[in-house]
């Protein structure tokens, strides 16, 4: 009897197959170097130009308050940078009358007249320069998972990372 028993006990402890769980656990490691190149980046600036103005005569013609031109300009044809014409002078239309007067102009990158040589940076006036990573980063996995890693200086980077993924199925 008691045999019997512990033979039923043990078919009782072993399950189908189709009930068997799983059991998966996963390890990694990486380490990641980066030495950053050097870098420019270089954006023309636009000649821009407005005007506005309330109760006032403006003059782009270089004359006077007798011969104002009603048109709003003056600057004339703007290229490489240079603005060859003149900014407009606002006269008060009706004396001892409020009036008000905004004017601005930026005046634009010149083309430059070469391509930029390797290192060289163009006069422009959005500019952004970054050097090249200096030294070596380090980095090993030992066989027993041990990560060391070390930075080259300034410019570089070294990332180690250990994972360990367990999965249990049903």
């Amino acid at each position: 009897m008691k045999k019997a028993l512990i033979a039923f006990g043990m078919l009782l402890m072993t399950g189908t197959a189709a009930n068997a769980g799983t059991l998966t656990h996963k390890l990694s490691s990486s380490v990641q170097l980066t030495v950053d190149a050097a870098a420019t980046r270089a954006v023309r600036v636009g000649n821009s130009y407005s005007v506005s103005g309330n109760g006032v005569t403006l003059d782009v013609g270089g004359g006077s308050k007798a011969s104002a031109d009603y048109s709003v300009g003056g600057l004339g044809t703007l290229s490489s940078g240079v603005a060859p014409g003149s900014v407009p002078t606002a006269y008060q239309t009706t004396d001892g009358t409020t009036f008000s007067f905004s004017n601005s102009f930026t005046a634009g990158d010149a083309i430059p007249s070469a391509a930029v040589s390797v290192g060289d940076v163009a006069n422009f006036g959005d500019l952004t320069s970054t050097a090249a990573g200096t030294g070596t980063p380090t980095g090993t996995i030992t066989t027993d998972g041990a990560i060391t890693v070390g930075a080259g200086g300034a410019g570089t980077s070294a990332i180690g990372q250990f994972v360990s993924e367990v999965s249990i199925f049903d």
